[in-house]
C-alpha cells in the first residue's frame, strides 16, 4: 500500500537552487521536504563550478612550479614538478564531500526532510518516489540541466564529458576539446597546464563567441602562449579509430589524431525522466516559462535554476530559491535583478556584469564607454599579469552606470562589487568618489570610472 506524506512545500531537486529554497523555507518555519536522486548540492557542488574550479588550481599550481624549475625570474629555483594524479582527484573530491555534507547539515538544522530517490510528478500537488506519495500545496521544481550530446560523439570510452574530465585517472597524451564556450576553454586550459596537448574546435568564428572579441582577445592571447591548437569554424562530422574528423570552412574534411575527445557543447534543461509532461506546462523552448516570480502557468508551481532557461548560473538559481520560499511564507517579492554576474575562469578570468557596449547601444542608450588596463596596475604587476583591463559602460545623459566587463588575473573577485554598483543604482562619480585600497586589482575598478569622466589618474 502507497504511503502518502503531506507537506506544504516539496521541491524536486537538491542543487543550489533546490537546497537554498529548502533551507529559507526551514528558516521561515515552513513544513519542507527535498527530493534528491543523487548526491545533494547538484551539477554545481558535484560535477561543476566546486570541481572544475579545484582542477583548475591544481593545474595553475602545476604549471607555476613547472615555470619554477626553468629560471623563474622570481628567483624561486625547484627540481621539476611531477603530478600524481589520483592524489590531486582525492583532494578535488574531499572538497566536494566536505561542502555536500555541510549542505545536508544545514538541510537538517533547519527541519527540511530529505528524500534520497527519483521523483515521478503526478499532478501539480502529487508527486511519487518509489512506493512513497507526497501530497503539498507548492511545488517547486529544480531539476537543474544536462549536457548536450551530439549524435556523432556518443559518450563513452576515449569520448568523455565534463563529468569524466573532473575525475581523470590520468592526464591523455593528446586532448580534443570540442565547444570553445566556457566549460570546455576551463577544462582545456586545465588539461594544457597538466601536461596534455590540446585542441579546441569550436564552430564559430571565435572562441567565448557569446561575448565581444575585445573582450575576449586577452584569453584568445593566452591559449596561443599556453601552445593550445584553435581550429574556428570548424564543424565535427565524425570520431573512428582515435580520430576525429572535422570540416573546415572551405568544406574539406580534417582528421585529427587524438587520445581523448572531451564534448563541452553546452547544456540544456532536465525535464525529462520525472513525468514532467503531467503537468502541460507553458515552455519557452526547452525551458519552462516562469513569470517574475518563478511561478509557471499552473497555480503554486514553481520553476528555478537552469530548468526555466538562461542564464544557466547557480547564483541565479539560489537567488530564485530564495525568493520563492519568501513567497510562499507571504512576503511580497519579485525576481528582477539589476545584473547577474557571469565569470569564466579561463586564463586570464573574464566577468560579464550588465549590459556590454553593445547590448546598450542594441537597447537604444547613448553610453560612455571607458577601460583601464591592468598593465598599469602595480598589483597585477605584483603578480606577474599584466595583461586584460577593466570597462565600464555608463550612460552619457546622467552617467548612470549600466554594465561592467572585465579580463584579467584574478577578475572573477571584481564580479562582486560591479553587480553592486549597478543594484544601489551607482554613477560614474560614486565609484570614482569612492577610496580604493592600494594596491589592489580593484583600483582599475576606479581608474576606469575616472577615465570615463575624463580624468584617469595613472594613465
Amino acid at each position: 500500500m502507497t504511503q502518502t506524506l503531506h507537506t506544504t512545500l516539496l521541491i524536486i531537486g537538491g542543487g543550489p537552487g533546490g537546497y537554498v529554497a529548502a533551507i529559507r523555507a526551514g528558516q521561515l518555519g515552513i513544513p519542507t521536504i527535498l527530493v534528491e536522486g543523487q548526491a545533494l548540492g547538484g551539477t554545481c557542488l558535484n560535477i561543476g563550478c566546486i570541481p572544475s574550479k579545484a582542477l583548475i588550481h591544481v593545474a595553475e599550481q602545476f604549471q607555476q612550479t613547472g615555470h619554477h624549475s626553468q629560471g623563474s625570474v622570481l628567483g624561486i629555483e625547484v627540481a621539476a614538478p611531477t603530478l600524481n594524479i589520483q592524489k590531486s582527484v582525492e583532494w578535488k573530491d574531499a572538497i566536494v564531500d566536505r561542502l555536500t555534507t555541510g549542505v545536508a547539515a544545514l538541510l537538517k538544522k533547519h527541519k527540511v526532510q530529505v528524500i534520497h530517490g527519483w521523483a515521478r510528478v503526478v499532478d501539480g500537488k502529487t508527486v511519487e518516489v518509489g512506493d512513497q506519495r507526497f501530497q503539498c500545496e507548492h511545488l517547486l521544481l529544480a531539476t537543474g540541466s544536462k549536457s548536450v550530446n551530439l549524435p556523432m560523439l556518443p559518450i563513452g570510452g576515449p569520448i568523455i564529458s565534463s563529468t569524466e574530465a573532473l575525475s581523470p585517472q590520468q592526464v591523455p597524451k593528446r586532448l580534443i576539446v570540442v565547444g570553445g564556450g566556457y566549460i570546455g576553454l576551463e577544462l582545456g586550459i586545465a588539461y594544457r597546464k597538466l601536461g596534455a596537448a590540446v585542441s579546441v574546435v569550436e564552430a564559430q568564428d571565435r572562441i567565448l563567441p557569446e561575448y565581444d572579441a575585445e573582450l575576449t582577445q586577452p584569453v584568445a592571447d593566452s591559449l596561443k602562449q599556453l601552445g593550445v591548437t584553435l581550429y574556428l569554424q570548424h564543424s565535427v562530422t565524425g570520431f573512428a579509430d582515435n580520430r576525429l574528423q572535422v570540416r573546415d570552412p572551405n568544406g574539406e574534411t580534417l582528421s585529427l589524431d587524438t587520445d581523448q575527445v572531451l564534448v563541452a557543447v553546452g547544456r540544456t534543461p532536465n525535464t525529462r525522466g520525472w513525468n514532467l509532461e503531467a503537468l502541460n506546462l507553458d515552455m519557452n523552448g526547452a525551458a519552462i516559462n516562469i513569470d517574475s516570480r518563478c511561478q509557471t502557468s499552473m497555480r503554486n508551481v514553481y520553476a528555478i535554476g537552469d530548468l526555466s532557461g538562461e542564464p544557466m548560473l547557480a547564483h541565479r538559481a539560489m537567488a530564485q530559491g530564495e525568493m520563492v520560499a519568501e513567497l510562499i511564507s507571504g512576503k511580497s517579492r519579485e525576481f528582477n535583478p539589476a545584473a547577474i554576474p557571469a565569470v569564466c575562469f579561463t586564463d586570464p578570468e573574464l566577468v560579464v556584469v550588465g549590459k556590454t557596449p553593445e547590448q546598450a547601444t542594441a537597447a537604444g542608450l547613448d553610453c560612455i564607454v571607458s577601460s583601464f588596463p591592468f598593465a598599469a596596475n602595480g598589483r597585477a604587476m605584483t603578480l606577474a599579469s599584466k595583461s586584460g583591463f577593466v570597462r565600464v559602460v555608463a550612460r552619457r545623459d546622467n552617467h548612470l552606470i549600466v554594465g561592467w566587463q572585465a579580463v584579467g588575473v584574478g577578475v572573477s573577485e571584481l564580479s562582486t562589487a560591479f553587480g553592486l554598483s549597478l543594484e544601489m543604482g551607482a554613477r560614474l562619480e560614486d565609484v570614482a568618489g569612492t577610496i580604493h585600497a592600494h594596491p589592489t586589482l580593484g583600483e582599475a575598478v576606479q581608474e576606469a570610472a575616472l577615465r570615463a569622466l575624463g580624468h584617469a589618474l595613472h594613465l
